[in-house]
Parts: C-alpha cells; structure tokens; sequence
C-alpha cells in the first residue's frame, strides 16, 4: 500500500453533507464537492490487511477491487482507478450515492477503529471518470445475432443489458413507465439520486453502446395495451425478468381506508415524476405543505419520505419504527464482519432534527388504528407501545397515544414481485412469490426465460441487484452460446 502506516495516523473523516438548513430548500444532491485532498489521505487509511472481507459477499456483492483502487487514489492514480472499480460495477455512480456501504461494515480496520471512507472513495473515483471524459460507452465490435428481451429497466435490468450487450447480444429493454430507471428513477429521490445528471446520462451511455429502450411498455397478457409476454418468448431467444419488488406491506387496520394514508412508493414516485416534468408546477403529486405528516416504518423509504416532506414544508413529522433503537455499537450476537446494526442518522433524521429540534423517530411503537373525521379524511393515528417478551411483541397497557395526522406514509417494505408481466408465461413461484429461479443460474421454470434481482431474491441492495443482473447476464450468454466469458 502506498502509507503503511496511514490507518495509524489517519482518523476517519468522512465527505460532509451540504449543510441541512441549505439543502432543505431544493431537491438537489445532498452531497458536497469532492475534496481531493481528504480522499487521498482517507484512501491511505485502506491497511494492507492482507484478506480484504470488504471485497467478500458479505462486504461487497460485485467484489470490488477495493485495497487496489485505494491505493491508486492515494498515488494519485485516479484513471487506473477508474479501471479497476469498472471491472467489477457497471454504475458506481449508483452504488457510491445510494448503496448503505457494507463493504464498510466489513473492513478489518473497523474491528477496531473507524472504517475506510470506501463509499466516498467511490463516488469520487466515477465522478472523476465523467467529469475528464473517461467513461465511455461498452460498444461491442461484432454482433452475434442474438436477440435478448429485458422485462423492467431498474439496476438489475441495466447491469444485464449491459454485460450482453458488450458481448455482442442485441438487447431490448421494456420499462413501463415513462422513463428509464426503475427504482433509480422514480424510487429513490433527486437529493440522494440525480436523474438528469446522473441516470439519464449513464442511460444515454448504454443506447450509444447499442441496447435499445422501450418506455411507457408494460407486459402482460396483451390486453388493456399492455405487450404480450407470449409473445415476447417468441420474438426474442431470451426473456430476462427484472421487474423487482414492488408489491408494498400494507398495514391493514381500522381507518386504512382513510384520504391520507398512501404507501411510500406512491408517494415517492409521484413527486420525482412531478418534479421532472414541471417542478411541481403541475400539482400532480401528493403534497405534505402545512401537514401533520407521520412515517410508519424506517429503512431508507422511510427516510425519503422524511426528506421529501419537510421539502414540501410539512408541519409536523414523526417517524414510528416497531423495534427498540438499536445500540450504538455492535452486539454481541452482531459481530464483524456482518452488518453492524447499530444506532445510525441519516440525511432525513438530521433535516428534521434541524427543523423540528429532535430527531423525528419513535422505536418501539405500534399503530392500532387510523382515526378520521365524517369526510372520510385522516387526522390522527392511534398506538400503543410494544416490548419484546420471548421472542415476540406485546403491547405495554395503558400506552395508547393519538398522535395528529394529515398524511400518512407506509413505508414498511415490500412482499415480493407483481405479476401480471408472468402469469401468461405460467411461471413458478417460491413460497415468498417471487420468481422461482435458482441463485447463480436465474433460470425460471420456463425455458429461455430467465429472472434477476429483487424479483428473484425478495427485496434487497442495488449493489445485490446490480451482482444479480451481472451474474444472470453470465448464464443467459452461456445459454445462448453454449460457453462465456462473462465474470
């Protein structure tokens, strides 16, 4: 490494926000500019430990070359960075804004002290890469002939389309929405997430390199406008689904019925597409100006749901979460190198503790009831503090609270896959209802059709997405040419 002895002399300073009471009043990135200087010293910090559990499965699904583009940062070596993080992650420009780092919760130096900044490392690394003309698109100099049909555009479907189409497969990808992204576009917000700047433009990479687009496309049995699947099987030599989890947990108690009460996803997706087309000019998405906003769940949804209602200019916000707060450091039964799961604060809780003076979350707190008015309109919920007793939550008596409430936002994750692009192919489901594909073959009970990402594995990481639509690539080439030499 190029500083032996820089995790010694080095302490963790990790790449700021913009300050909240700044980035409260615009949906831009969150993020401040790249300081080259603090990047170098943080890389140095990267400790020739010898087995790097970053790179593992459990601290980096697509293995990263992390120690080798540390150290190229630090010797100021930024294009060969550029190449090492490029062999492994199609869009780290994804993964350094939005992935929750478990590479961090997995480096050696953080058995004892702070992690490496990998994430920011990263992150600068890909913006470097754009900003000097580096990154370029994945054409491929022949064409096999071969033809691929990608069901949904989200970071599964566009690792997939990308890695075949390098290898010479003429790829199609069918989004039914009326923009390329998935999840990327319209679940994760501006602030944490550019679209123009940052999806658009790596989608406008991968139509230079040859993969085709189709929005406003969704798939089904043909009817009500939608594309038969049936027929996709036929045109194309593959099918790849990558349609995600996007069936939400819903919160079936009184009152759900209720004007006011949405889940996340519609919540989210409504005000990016608002945004995008006319910066809200066009009120076409659910507002939480001057409301009593409460969020049922944490994760990141509930944290952009935090974010994006104190943007609107909401009243008041609370963030309910089901379980106790988590400690500050590890436990026992919680050792490296798995996830730490531990007390953290992110964007949206540090906003609200800035406008409301205390962060927004509630642990260990259970809703019974929506409570409404004659309207059929939302004002309050109703809950009750829970303990865990063997294994499971009881409700602590005489604990109930109504909390005032205009909005309410479920964001409590998702069950599994929708689906009507799959019924007409009659594929299998496992017990979770996601497509029945096996890990590291992706091959559905149907022949030639293949499945990848949350929609296979239930809902998870972009960075396990991204892995997914890599690896399904890999077995899709193999199918199709009989041998790969896809990673």
């Amino acid at each position: 490494m190029g500083k032996p002895t820089g995790f010694i002399e080095f302490p963790r300073q990790a790449a700021p926000y913009r300050a909240p009471a700044e980035r409260l009043l615009d949906f831009n990135e969150i993020y401040t500019d790249h300081d080259i200087q603090r990047l170098s010293t943080q890389s140095a910090r990267c400790m020739d430990c010898g087995v790097p559990f970053c790179q593992s499965e459990e601290g980096c699904p697509i293995h990263n070359l992390i120690p080798e583009f540390n150290d190229l940062v630090y010797r100021d070596q930024w294009h060969e960075a550029l190449d090492r993080l490029q062999k492994t992650n199609n869009f780290p420009e994804f993964t350094g804004r939005v992935c929750p780092a478990p590479c961090e919760g997995s480096c050696v130096l953080g058995i004892t002290d702070p992690a490496v900044t990998i994430k920011n490392i990263e992150m600068a690394i890909i913006d470097r890469g754009f900003e000097e003309g580096w990154v370029l698109p994945n054409t491929p100099s022949i064409r096999t002939g071969k033809t691929v049909a990608i069901i949904g555009s989200g970071p599964a479907g566009l690792a997939a389309a990308d890695q075949l189409n390098m290898v010479g497969h003429s790829v199609t990808v069918y989004e039914r929405a009326d923009r390329i992204g998935g999840l990327l576009m319209y679940g994760i917000p501006n602030m944490k997430l550019a679209k123009e700047d940052v999806v658009e433009r790596r989608v406008r990479l991968l139509e230079e390199a040859g993969i085709s687009f189709m929005t406003n496309s969704p798939v089904g049995d043909g009817s009500d406008g939608s594309l038969d699947a049936s027929q996709l099987q036929q045109e194309y030599d593959v099918v790849l689904y990558a349609t995600g989890a996007t069936v939400p947990r819903d919160l079936p108690i009184d009152g759900r019925e209720l004007k006011g009460v949405h889940f996340a996803m519609d919540f989210l997706t409504a005000n990016t597409k608002s945004l995008m087309d006319s910066e809200h000019a066009d009120g076409d998405y659910i507002s939480a100006k001057d409301k009593h906003v409460i969020v049922i769940g944490g994760g990141d949804t509930g944290t952009d749901c935090i974010g994006t209602s104190l943007r609107h200019g909401c009243k008041s916000l609370v963030n309910f979460e089901l379980f106790p707060k988590p400690p500050e450091t590890r436990d026992a039964n919680n050792p490296w190198p798995t996830w730490p799961r531990i007390f953290r604060v992110d964007y949206g809780h540090e906003e609200a503790a800035h406008k409301q003076g205390s962060d927004p979350r509630v642990y260990s707190i259970s809703s019974l009831c929506f409570v409404g008015n004659d309207a059929g309109e939302l004002t309050g919920v109703r809950t009750v503090e829970v303990e865990m007793k063997d294994g499971r939550f009881e409700n602590v008596p005489g604990s109930e609270k109504d909390w005032p409430a205009d909005l309410v936002f479920l964001a409590m994750g998702f069950l599994g896959p929708e689906h009507g692009a799959s019924d007409p192919l009659q594929l299998e489901y496992d017990e979770r209802s996601n497509y029945r594909a096996e890990y590291g073959e992706y091959r559905t009970s149907v022949d030639g059709v293949f499945a990848a990402g949350d929609c296979r594995r239930g809902q998870s990481l972009v960075v396990r997405a991204i892995n997914e639509g890599r690896e399904a690539a890999r077995e899709i080439d193999r199918h199709l040419m009989g041998h790969t030499e896809l990673p």
